[in-house]
């Protein structure tokens, strides 16, 4: 999966979710339909642009449907599946911001395969462990008021790993570097002010 296939991915699961998470933050307000928000954001996510490479990060920036959205992206260095040699899509874990809707440093997963239904993901950095809920292929922190906390760890952390289970109840684990985080989240950060 290219760069390009993975933004549209991820754009896809932005619309998907942005208005959940709107409705979890603004329960008053009523959401859009989440298939037509999602075949608009597919036919209108545009290329993103690489504003630079940190070690093993890139910094993004791209105009889904007119809208700015900039984003640090990391690869896995190592995955591994219980039971193992099982296929799956590549994997990314995004920082993005969305100045927009008012989105600054959300911390998501595209994982490869769709999530078992109703189970959460977890994230590790060193001792720190987040809770991720899922839905289809990607995972959100559960808990949004830990989100800065789990960043921070991030950027002082070396690694990352992220452990799911598939529908089909096959386990993963994605270990990321978080060398070159740092950069690329700042200068992400800096192209969305």
């Amino acid at each position: 999966m290219t760069i390009v296939r993975a933004f549209a991915v991820f754009a896809i699961a932005i619309a998907l979710t942005s208005n959940a998470l709107a409705q979890q933050i603004k329960p008053a307000k009523p959401a859009k339909p989440a298939a037509k928000s999602a075949t608009t954001a597919m036919a209108q996510a545009d290329q993103p642009t690489l504003l630079g490479q940190y070690g093993d990060w890139g910094a993004y920036v791209a105009m889904p449907g007119g809208k700015k959205v900039c984003f640090a992206l990391g690869k896995p260095k190592s995955s591994a599946t219980n039971p193992a040699g099982r296929k799956r899509d590549p994997a990314y874990v995004f920082i993005s911001t969305r100045p927009a809707e008012n989105v600054r440093n959300e911390v998501s997963v595209i994982i490869g395969y769709p999530f078992k239904p109703s189970s959460d993901a977890t994230a590790e950095i060193g001792a720190s462990k987040f809770a991720m809920y899922t839905q289809n292929d990607g995972a959100w922190i559960k808990n949004v008021a830990e989100e800065s906390r789990m960043i921070d760890a991030m950027r002082k952390g070396s690694d990352l790993t992220i452990k799911g289970v598939s529908g089909r109840g096959t386990t993963s684990t994605d270990q990321y570097s978080l060398k070159g985080l740092s950069e690329a989240v700042a200068r992400a950060e800096q192209e969305c002010k």
